[in-house]
């Protein structure tokens, strides 16, 4: 039985100005990377196991590291520290203990559904095939939800499995998701570094899941600009965007008076809106790698609200949470501080986050009805 080490930082006391605690209300996490939520105490243990030397020795030295390398600006230079993270996920007990502990955690954060996304083919140094590696995380992933439910909560994960946009292995791992589709596997991504690597690149793989009517989302608009999002949307047919952030510069500023801002949408941002694409914001992430520096450096910079006030279907998101040092609820109450958030706010985001969730209807809808039933407890 794996050991369930400490929380990776300390949660804090998240509430809104209202006294509402946000990490009692039931969550939806669309956008949450397994090689970037892992407990700092696990990469030591794990570490320890295969002989890796690691850039601080103790868990909470390590999460600093972290947070200090991932604060860079720039997502070619954040993405370095999943050097370290995948080094430790490249065998069956690994991969299985850091699913364990990220379904523990997201139910500790009041998730009641989940997407973990990962990329099988960066764990297979160590022998391990794909679908070793599928197998190993789903494991882990069922003995994460019977430990939640064990406590008395709800929960549901499924498997993003990732393609690597520039490592040319597209098809395979289109295959490899569709195969597990009845395993725990839900739908299909493309990660890595996004400008100069479109979602053209790995066309005969979008193609595929297309005939094979399996859900994909594409990490867009983030390092990228609004070609990316296109190519996203019309090459790869993504039914959401990773992060998606930079549709915002197709909305131009027109002017503002006593009676408000005044904006005209691109064809582009039309098309995002109106179709209901949702958007897997991550706030704190967004900063870190720099994909609003064309609004500001600050959350209060960040197109969020903007997004959100003209109707975008936003969601709420962590990205890497060892990373960004955050969780789910962290993202929430800074929004609600930033912006001046209420609860039926925060409800919109989870239920828009369980609209886009890749589920058949009636799991969606059930799962909006669990949400709404939380938020009315919360609020009553």
């Amino acid at each position: 039985m794996s050991v369930q080490s400490s929380a990776p930082f300390d949660e804090g006391d998240f509430t809104l100005r209202d006294g509402t605690n946000i990490r009692a209300l039931p969550k939806v996490s669309l956008h949450d990377h397994l090689d970037g939520g892992l407990r700092a105490q696990t990469i030591i243990e794990l570490a320890d196991e295969i002989g890796l030397e690691l850039p601080a020795t103790n868990a909470p030295e390590l999460s600093n590291w972290f947070a200090d390398q991932s604060d860079s600006g720039s997502l070619v230079e954040y993405l370095k520290t999943f050097d370290v993270t995948t080094a430790v996920m490249q065998t069956s007990h690994g991969l299985r203990r850091v699913a364990r502990d990220f379904v523990n955690d997201l139910g500790a954060d009041g998730v009641v559904y989940g997407e973990v996304r990962w990329a099988p083919e960066q764990h297979l140094k160590r022998g391990l095939s794909l679908d070793d590696a599928v197998n190993a995380v789903q494991a882990g992933i069922n003995e994460g939800i019977d430990d939640v439910r064990s406590h008395g909560k709800r929960i549901r994960v499924g498997q993003l499995v990732s393609a690597m946009r520039h490592a040319g292995n597209g098809l395979e791992i289109a295959k490899l998701a569709v195969r597990h589709r009845e395993q725990g596997v839900v739908g299909f991504d493309i990660a890595g570094p996004e400008d100069g690597f479109p979602p053209t690149n790995l066309q005969e793989a979008f193609d595929y899941l297309m005939s094979e009517r399996f859900p994909a989302t594409v990490h867009a608009g983030e390092a990228a600009g609004l070609d990316s999002i296109e190519s996203a949307i019309f090459d790869a047919h993504a039914l959401r965007l990773g992060h998606g952030v930079r549709i915002a510069e197709d909305i131009d500023l027109e002017g503002e008076d006593e009676d408000g801002t005044y904006v005209s949408l691109g064809r582009l941002a039309q098309w995002v809106r109106d179709r209901r694409i949702p958007l897997e914001l991550s706030p704190s992430s967004n900063l870190q790698t720099g994909a609003i520096t064309a609004w500001g450096e600050n959350i209060e910079d960040h197109p969020f609200d903007l997004l959100y006030q003209l109707g975008f279907t936003v969601t709420v998101n962590t990205d890497n949470r060892l990373m960004s040092a955050t969780s789910v609820s962290r993202e929430l109450t800074l929004l609600a501080d930033t912006f001046d958030y209420d609860l039926a706010d925060l409800e919109t985001f989870q239920l828009n986050a369980a609209e886009g969730a890749f589920l058949p209807i009636e799991d969606r809808e059930e799962l909006a009805e669990i949400v709404s039933e939380g938020f009315d407890e919360a609020g009553a």
